[in-house]
């Protein structure tokens, strides 16, 4: 029986902050062999399609979970996507802009953000993301929009976005950075990855997932085998079934050799 697995970015594949801004060659060889054994292999992130590498972008995966599970695509097919409302989105970008808070609109192809935008510019560049994909000249109206990410320059501001969190919206932050991603709370990496495995017929307990963040606690949760990285918080790994190395010592790789593709060996 085939297996599926799926693979957080930051943190799991690749550390920009700390220098390693491509998938390892070990970490590469490792994932290649699962998809050599007749296994898929997916993307499952809370980014969107704009924030990929080309190395990650054209790597040959077999599908991608964008957006926190917005956005959900099998080889070059969207199965599933569920957009924000455009009357939450004009209500956002209203008080993100009355409060001179910085943000970006998430797509399926492009992202939107002001060019004169800098400090956010700033922001993704560190992450090694390309200004391919975004777009500063757009129409609302005429785009769907999946998450949204936000920069904050003051408490004032920071307080709103705080106030975000509702019934119908999450969010992840960091308040040293002034920095949040605000997403519907009736999509998460869990739901998206659900939907990937029902479209391909493949049970749950034949799947693993490898994450590091708070928005991975469900998938770690759901897939049959969670495998937290050692670099995540241990708030983070208690919802995993496993524990491997860092990203920094090829965890992802480590982990797939010693478990997975000795399952399927045995299998």
């Amino acid at each position: 029986m085939k297996k599926a697995v799926f693979f957080d970015i930051d943190g799991t594949l690749i550390d920009c902050l700390n220098g390693i801004k491509d998938i390892t060659p070990r970490v590469k060889k490792a994932i290649r062999a699962l998809q050599s054994n007749g296994n898929y292999v997916f993307i499952a992130t809370g980014r969107p399609y704009a924030f990929l590498s080309d190395a990650i972008r054209n790597f040959g995966f077999d599908g991608f979970v964008f957006a926190n599970g917005a956005y959900v695509q099998v080889k070059e097919k969207c199965i599933y996507k569920n957009s924000i409302k455009k009357d939450h989105i004009r209500n956002f970008i209203h008080n993100f802009e009355k409060r001179n808070i910085q943000y970006i609109l998430e797509g399926e192809s492009y992202s939107y953000i002001k060019n004169e935008y800098e400090k956010l510019h700033s922001l993704f560049a560190d992450y090694n993301i390309s200004k391919k994909y975004l777009q500063g000249d757009y129409n609302l109206e005429d785009v769907d929009i999946y998450k949204i990410e936000m920069l904050c320059t003051d408490k004032k501001s920071m307080d709103y976005c705080l106030s975000l969190k509702n019934e119908d919206f999450n969010y992840l932050y960091d308040l040293n950075r002034g920095y949040f991603e605000l997403y519907s709370k009736s999509n998460t990496k869990a739901s998206g990855i659900l939907k990937a495995l029902n479209h391909l017929n493949i049970p749950i307990e034949n799947s693993y997932a490898f994450g590091d963040g708070k928005n991975d606690i469900e998938m770690l949760s759901t897939v049959g085998c969670g495998i937290a990285m050692g670099n995540a918080d241990n708030y983070v790994k208690g919802f995993a079934k496993k524990v491997t190395d860092t990203v920094q010592n090829d965890g992802v790789a480590l982990e797939i050799e010693k478990s997975i593709l000795a399952d399927l060996c045995i299998s």
